[in-house]
C-alpha cells in the first residue's frame, strides 16, 4: 500500500518581535494617501510595504522610550542608529565634516550647519517679541532662548554662593569669579591681572603701543569672558 506524503503549506513570514508589534499599537490607519499616522502625535506617513521601516520605527521611540543603541564606551543610549554613530566620534575624535571656507572640521553635520552661519552671517531664528535675530537657538551664549528670558525675566542660573540668580550662563559665570578670586586675563608686559575681558582691554591701552604687541608679548592666560 502506498501512502502519500502530505506535503506543507509554505512557511510565512515570521511574525514581528513583541516590540514591534507594541509599536504598531501606536498606529491607526488613514484614508488619506499618507496611510498611517501616529496617534500619539498626529505626524503621518507613507504606505510603506514594510510597516516596521526604520523612520517609522524610529518615531515611535520618541514616544515609547526605547533606546536600543548603546555605545560600547560610555554606555549612553540612543533611539536611532545614526546618533549613535556621531556620538561615538567624540571618543574617537572623527572629524569628517569639514567647512569648505575655513578648513574647520566637525564630528556631525548639525555642527558644520551651525559654524557655516558665522561664515554666511544667516540667523534664520527671530524673537517673537523684539523681532531680534540669531544663528542659535540654544547651545551658546546669546542664542534665542537665553535672549528670550530678557523679556520673561526667567533666571535659571543661580549662585550657589550668594543666592544671585541670571538668566544667561556666562554672566553666571563671569559672576563666580567675584567669590573664587579668579582673574584668567594677564598682560604679558607688566603681569596685572584681571577679573573681566573689558578690563583687560582698557588696561592695554595703559602701555604704549610698540614691540611690545608686534611681538606678541601680550599675553591672556586663560580663555575666559
Amino acid at each position: 500500500m502506498t501512502h502519500r506524503r502530505c506535503s506543507s503549506p509554505p512557511p510565512g513570514p515570521p511574525p514581528p518581535p513583541r516590540r514591534f508589534v507594541n509599536l504598531l499599537g501606536l498606529l491607526e490607519a488613514s484614508p488619506s494617501r499618507k496611510r498611517y499616522h501616529c496617534t500619539d502625535c498626529g505626524k503621518t506617513f507613507g504606505q510603506s510595504s514594510n510597516l516596521l521601516d526604520s523612520t517609522l520605527v524610529e518615531h515611535l521611540r520618541i514616544h515609547t522610550g526605547e533606546k536600543p543603541y548603546a555605545c560600547p564606551v560610555c554606555a549612553r543610549a540612543f533611539s536611532r542608529s545614526s546618533t549613535l554613530t556621531e556620538h561615538r566620534r567624540i571618543h574617537t575624535g572623527e572629524t569628517p565634516y569639514s567647512c569648505p571656507e575655513c578648513g574647520k572640521t566637525f564630528g556631525r553635520t548639525s555642527s558644520l550647519v551651525k559654524h557655516l552661519r558665522i561664515h554666511t552671517g544667516e540667523k534664520p531664528y527671530g524673537c517673537v517679541r523684539c523681532g531680534k535675530t540669531f544663528s542659535l537657538t540654544f547651545g551658546q551664549s546669546s542664542t534665542l532662548i537665553e535672549h528670550q528670558r530678557i523679556h520673561t525675566g526667567e533666571r535659571p542660573y543661580r549662585c550657589g554662593a550668594c543666592g544671585k540668580s541670571f538668566c544667561v550662563s556666562s554672566n553666571l559665570v563671569k559672576h563666580q569669579r567675584i567669590h573664587t578670586g579668579e582673574k584668567p586675563y594677564g598682560c604679558g608686559r607688566c603681569g596685572k591681572r584681571f577679573r573681566y575681558k573689558p578690563q583687560f582691554t582698557r588696561h592695554l591701552k595703559v602701555h604704549p603701543e610698540g614691540e611690545g604687541v608686534a611681538t606678541g608679548r601680550w599675553k591672556v592666560a586663560g580663555g575666559g569672558h
